[in-house]
């Protein structure tokens, strides 16, 4: 994998290039769009139906966010017959600001019945999967049975140039009898005495306890973010009066393949300190660390700036997309850039974007919100102390998946990772 750097996305020097990457540009009038937006509230895949309410609670004080984006995600090229949208919310109390669950990311998809079988038959895999993991395990049944009985499902890797922006053209889900309807189930064998345990099933637990942990964790062993069983019942929405403002409604109506000028990007520049001596007037570049000075460190971000110059081209924009690309980094000295960077570079286990929750399969960058998109959402807002987030990364399922014990043509929604990179503070006293 190539690294996480703003450098990618088919830039070429010196000439003219356009990019996989799609910007997308907020304005007041939707223009025939009725999906991507920034703002307002959120529009589910089943109106009827909408998801538990606790995916949009701040995992820090726990009331509900509110909507950041809603994208109309559908790629008939990758995920022929999936209708996808993405969510993003983030909690409107200031003191949840830069803290872990202050913003998080929601994908919605369901699976028509007419998609081709390859799709559906996924589906069906995952559900048949569920319900093996659940049943009982045979007292003969063997460590090789239990470490090799699931694989996680395999991702995707061509890249779609689709336009998640346009104006889905798919209509209604069709409705069709439900060959994956949950069968009653016959009553669960009696478990075996406390005092008598499996001895083959110690064995396979202490087999599986020598197993190398690099092996164990690849086959994704004792993983506490791999839930499976039926979810849990969904937490019902309050009224919209008891919820907090909305920000103003802007559609991602605009929408158009990143362009790049000739103008090479300057030269990383290099870390500096200057001392100012306030009493005096002077300025050194010798770093005095008098008591009586006031020092300020101008620390020039080398990933900042290309993230500057590459968003200077363009900077109207909202938002960028490209499922399976890279993201543009503000910054690679904070957790999400070194975790990503470490991830791609491949000099550490374990970093990057955690695998899906819900399939076991790894997640694949898809879009981030852009710095214009918070001048767009608070500009009906006074005073200066808004958003200060640098930018916004969502990582997705590779695969896809649906939410376990959902079946085809249902509605269902995941939680995604979301990489928040905050505004640098660079002044220090």
């Amino acid at each position: 994998m190539a690294p996480y750097d703003s450098d990618s996305s088919g830039a070429e020097n010196n000439d003219f290039t356009e990019t996989n990457v799609l910007l997308g540009y907020a304005s007041a009038e939707a223009n025939g769009e009725e999906i991507s937006r920034l703002g307002g509230r959120p529009d589910w895949l089943d109106t009827d139906k909408p998801p538990s309410a606790s995916l949009a609670r701040c995992r820090v004080c726990k009331d509900l966010m509110v909507l950041l984006l809603q994208l109309n995600a559908e790629l008939p090229d990758r995920f022929p017959g999936h209708e996808r949208r993405l969510y993003v919310f983030t909690c409107r109390r200031k003191t949840c600001r830069r803290k872990d669950g202050c913003i998080r990311a929601i994908r919605g998809v369901r699976v028509s019945a007419d998609a081709p079988a390859s799709n559906a038959g996924k589906v069906a895999k995952q559900q048949n999967q569920e319900e093996e993991l659940t049943k009982p395990k045979a007292a003969s049944q063997g460590l090789g049975e239990a470490l090799f009985g699931v694989k996680p499902a395999a991702g995707t890797s061509n890249v779609s140039r689709a336009n998640p922006f346009a104006i889905s053209s798919s209509g209604p889900a069709v409705t069709s009898t439900n060959p994956f309807a949950p069968r009653q189930s016959s009553p669960p064998a009696p478990s075996p005495p406390l005092s008598q345990p499996s001895t083959q099933s110690h064995a396979s637990q202490e087999a599986a306890k020598d197993l190398p942990k690099s092996f164990a964790d690849a086959l994704n062993l004792n993983k506490p973010d791999l839930v499976y069983g039926p979810p849990f019942p969904p937490e019902p929405w309050p009224k919209e009066s008891a919820q907090p403002a909305a920000y103003p409604v802007r559609w991602l109506a605009d929408a158009e393949y990143e362009t790049l000028d000739p103008t090479p990007l300057p030269a990383a520049a290099t870390t500096t300190t200057t001392a100012m001596d306030i009493d005096a007037g002077e300025v050194s570049g010798s770093g005095g660390g008098k008591e009586d000075k006031e020092v300020f460190e101008s620390s020039m971000d080398s990933t900042f700036q290309k993230f500057a110059d590459r968003v200077g081209q363009n900077p109207e924009q909202c938002i960028r997309y490209e499922f399976a690309g890279q993201p543009l980094l503000y910054s690679k000295g904070d957790a999400v850039g070194k975790a990503l960077h470490a991830a791609a570079e491949k000099v550490a286990v374990g970093k990057g974007m955690p695998r899906c929750g819900n399939c076991g399969a790894g997640r694949v960058f898809e879009m981030q919100l852009m710095p214009h998109a918070i001048e767009e959402l608070e500009i009906e807002e006074d005073g200066l102390d808004g958003m200060d987030w640098g930018t916004i990364i969502v990582g997705v399922c590779e695969s896809d998946c649906q939410q376990r014990g959902f079946a085809v043509g249902e509605a269902g929604y995941l939680e995604e990772w979301a990489g928040v990179q905050w505004e640098e503070l660079t002044v220090k006293r």
